[in-house]
């Protein structure tokens, strides 16, 4: 077994290598060689547990979600909060019913039996959006609202579909309950998810002179506290995962820029394994009997009920009809309906799995589709951007210990600036000092008689208050153009 779980990751190496050029997006990769090792392709593994995916899919997008909050800046999530909750919320609402009324036309399916597969592919997902969106430059809004509403958009999708998979079986069910429970799963998880990260910030600045692997171990439990807390009291554990990132992202750490590298690499194995797990589940010629409504799905959601929710919950927003378009295709499904999918047949409301694979298969479609074209949208609404060195941005200074130091990289900006100056001409302060110079693929080790050209990145260590200071008396010995 260990050698057959070496030998799919060695192919999925091998397989992004080689696809590397087609900018395919590695869960498609990942989907693809679950399948191609699964069941029904080659046989070597069989697998069929729906439930344990659930359980395991959980645990990998408490991982994705973290590094998703932790990457996301403070200034970047209040221009973008009004319409992410309302897409995460109002949204998820419109997209179910929509999809239920026209599902339930065109396929002939009972309402009730449309409505149940409706809520189930509902909400989009993080672990998907997360993947595709970040291998991408594209302009912040549309990018900080499609990942933050993937994020927040579970809560509303996992009460739906009990409520509904209640009302399909015939139980009691109480209008005020389901209210608080919805409301209590949005606050409790970003307070949960607050609170644990504030716990964390505490713990990261009380330990110190230890081995760096007891601060990834130090936030692996943080993670995961992160989820299950909120679990435990019954809130969001997707958003409190989501939140205590968002939380330990945007403040000071030490050694923050490995915590960094570590959370997005532990996001990158959760998903790679979450995919390939996924793939193994999927039986392709188990599709067959539900292809077309499977297509039928995935169509109404993209064409139709995504567009519906998108556009409605943005009127009065002063967002470009462009940026519409393309929040209304961003709407990737992945695990988490999938999971969901379990709960009918959980519920012993999909006896022959017949829900569950026409699920499966409009999510395959979805990932497969509209996460192969959402960069060639992008680029047609001219939402992608040309990736530039910044002005001016801060480094992290690896040091365990409390410092006023900063490390900033400057760019000088051959389109903005003309002449050279020599590091001796600058009268930088007694805290201030150029400790590196990189010009194309060299790195230079400065010295007085050292030339500086626009174009070249200068790396300085200088006191955090006076960054400004220094980085405008560098610019200032450049002339404008």
């Amino acid at each position: 077994m260990l050698l057959t779980g070496a030998v799919i990751l060695i192919f999925l190496t091998l397989s992004a290598a080689i696809f590397r050029r087609f900018n395919v997006p590695m869960i498609i990769l990942a989907l693809a060689v679950g399948i191609f090792f699964g069941s029904d392709v080659t046989g070597i593994i069989y697998f069929d547990d729906a439930l344990l995916t659930r359980r395991l899919a959980d645990i990998a997008l408490v991982f994705v979600l973290f590094a998703g909050g932790y990457s996301i800046k403070r200034a970047d999530l209040k221009p973008v909060l009004a319409p992410t909750m309302m897409l995460a919320t109002l949204g998820v609402l419109i997209t179910m019913i929509v999809t239920a009324l026209v599902f339930h036309l065109v396929s002939g399916w009972s309402f009730t039996q449309s409505l149940l597969v409706a809520t189930v592919i509902s909400s989009t997902d993080a672990a998907a959006v997360f993947s595709i969106l970040r291998n991408r430059s594209l302009q912040l809004r549309p990018s900080s609202i499609t990942e933050i509403e993937s994020a927040a958009n579970d809560p509303m999708a996992i009460i739906a579909t009990t409520l509904i998979i209640q009302i399909v079986a015939g139980g009691e069910i109480e209008a005020g309950r389901v209210a608080l429970s919805f409301v209590w799963q949005l606050l409790g998880g970003v307070g949960i998810g607050l609170g644990v990260g504030w716990a964390g910030l505490l713990l990261f600045r009380k330990i110190k002179e230890v081995e760096t692997g007891y601060y990834y171990l130090l936030l692996i439990g943080l993670i995961l506290a992160s989820y299950g807390a909120a679990d435990l009291v019954g809130a969001s554990g997707m958003l409190s995962a989501f939140f205590a990132g968002f939380l330990m992202g945007n403040s000071k750490l030490p050694l923050k820029s490995s915590l960094s590298s570590f959370t997005a690499t532990l996001s990158f194995v959760a998903n790679a394994g979450l995919f390939i797990l996924l793939g193994l589940l999927m039986f392709p010629r188990s599709m067959g009997a539900v292809w077309s409504q499977g297509l039928l799905l995935f169509l109404i959601l993209s064409f139709v009920a995504r567009p519906v929710a998108v556009f409605f919950c943005t009127l009065g927003m002063k967002l470009p009809f462009g940026e519409k378009i393309f929040l209304s295709w961003s709407g990737i499904r992945g695990s988490v309906p999938i999971v969901l999918a379990t709960y009918p047949a959980a519920a012993g409301l999909d006896p022959d799995h017949q829900i569950f694979n026409i699920i499966f298969l409009a999510v395959t479609l979805s990932i497969l589709v509209q996460g192969t074209t959402i960069g060639k949208l992008a680029d047609l609404l001219k939402l992608s951007e040309r990736e530039k060195p910044k002005n001016k941005q801060k480094m992290e200074l690896v040091t365990v210990h409390d410092t006023k130091y900063e490390l900033v990289e400057l760019f000088i900006d051959g389109d903005l600036y003309k002449g050279e100056s020599t590091v001796a001409s600058l009268v930088l302060p007694a805290d201030a000092t150029i400790t590196m110079i990189s010009r194309k693929d060299k790195i230079i080790a400065p010295r007085g008689n050292t030339m500086l050209h626009p174009g070249d990145i200068l790396t300085i260590l200088v006191d955090e208050g006076r960054i400004t200071e220094v980085t405008n008396h560098v610019l200032s010995k450049f002339e404008k153009q």
